[in-house]
């Protein structure tokens, strides 16, 4: 209940709420210091709250959106999502996400941490925003895709061991081959296997998700158009590694999963921390169906997106 402090009453709990929030002393301290109960302590800071002496503000940061974050992480029971104020569209979208997920990666990983790294324009983003980084492992998730320098899953491994002044796993081999034979073999060269058999190893993983419309999945535009039209007919809705579902979140495309040297959905959904880094409105159902598949953990995605994708995930 409000009342008005009288003048003695008024110094006395502007001098208590002082010494409690701004100086951190403790309760009993106070008490003692004023020779009144805790109890009695208690009371004239929930009074000085009441008239205004004291006002608790919650500064919002700007860069992201801590309440929307919530509920998207409450949407689809992830540990964590960090939604991105402002994020924008195009190249300025891929550094705002890069940016923000750097500073993330930066928080969770640990030291003796083996990190896996998959490829993606966004993730090239990302590793180009990191700073130093704890001592960890880096293995590469994907095989390497044909485009620019700039990413390459290679080079992306390489940059982040460096950062972490630790061992690279790159992939020396095409992420998507011509048969399931040549992928095999493949996958039994020396340097290859020493990458692909840590993934049972990895304590955390950043991935990119790919929607299967043209110019939004590398793992697309690195197939012949008529294939990538021809699995787009068959259901496929999206792609995480390289590995397609379809609109609820099932493997989709057998064929091609075969013909793929990456880490597949099996063994990422065995890893205690898959985080993922996607964003734009062209890809809000593709995020909507690898959510779906229970591989992901936390997600860096900006605000038209989570809007979406929130009421996307009710009933």
């Amino acid at each position: 209940m409000k009342h008005a402090f009288r003048p003695a009453e008024l110094i006395r709990a502007t001098a208590v709420a002082r010494r409690y929030y701004l100086a951190g002393d403790s309760k009993i301290r106070i008490a003692e210091d004023f020779g009144i109960s805790r109890f009695k302590v208690a009371r004239i800071l929930e009074e000085a709250r009441d008239v205004g002496i004291v006002r608790i503000e919650i500064a919002e940061p700007t860069e992201v959106d801590t309440a929307l974050s919530q509920r998207l992480s409450t949407a689809y029971g992830l540990k964590q999502a960090v939604v991105v104020a402002h994020a924008g569209e195009g190249e300025a979208l891929h550094r705002s996400l890069g940016r923000i997920a750097a500073e993330y990666l930066t928080e969770i990983l640990d030291e003796g941490d083996t990190l896996g790294l998959a490829c993606s324009r966004t993730l090239n983003a990302m590793t180009l925003a990191l700073g130093d980084l704890p001592r960890c492992t880096v293995v590469q998730l994907t095989g390497v895709l044909p485009g620019g320098v700039e990413e390459n899953s290679v080079e992306l491994v390489r940059r982040v061991a460096s950062l972490a002044r630790g061992p690279a796993f790159p992939i020396y081999a095409p992420l998507v081959v011509s048969d399931p034979a040549t992928a095999e073999a493949l996958r039994s060269q020396p340097q290859v296997a020493d990458a692909m058999q840590r993934y049972g190893e990895l304590d955390k993983a950043v991935v990119a998700i790919g929607s299967w419309s043209p110019t939004l999945s590398l793992v697309r535009d690195a197939l012949p158009a008529s294939e990538g039209a021809a699995l787009e007919r068959e259901g496929v809705q999206a792609e995480v590694c390289a590995r397609t579902v379809d609109v609820h979140g099932a493997p989709i495309a057998p064929e091609l999963t075969s013909r793929i040297i990456a880490i597949t959905l099996e063994q990422l959904r065995a890893v205690p921390e898959v985080i993922a880094v996607a964003g734009g409105t062209g890809k809000t159902q593709a995020i909507h169906s690898i959510l779906k598949t229970g591989v992901i953990s936390s997600l860096v995605t900006d605000t038209t997106t989570a809007r979406i994708l929130v009421e996307s995930a009710r009933p």
